[in-house]
């Protein structure tokens, strides 16, 4: 299961992109959102631990 991004409560601090270890997240800047590569992520929890805003969940 991938982690997922409420994207109304994610702030864009980038925070969980420089935390995940196998670079799954990108921020999108024009939406102001992090999103996360389902496909890529590997589930080990480490931008959920990190989100200051709660905004990501496992899925």
């Amino acid at each position: 299961m991938a982690a997922k991004v409420n994207q109304d409560e994610c702030t864009g601090c980038g925070s969980c992109v420089d935390e995940c270890p196998v670079e799954a997240i990108t921020l999108d800047e024009d939406e102001g959102f992090a999103v996360v590569d389902a496909d890529e992520c590997v589930d080990c929890g480490a931008c959920i631990d990190e989100c200051p805003s709660e905004a990501i969940e496992a899925e």
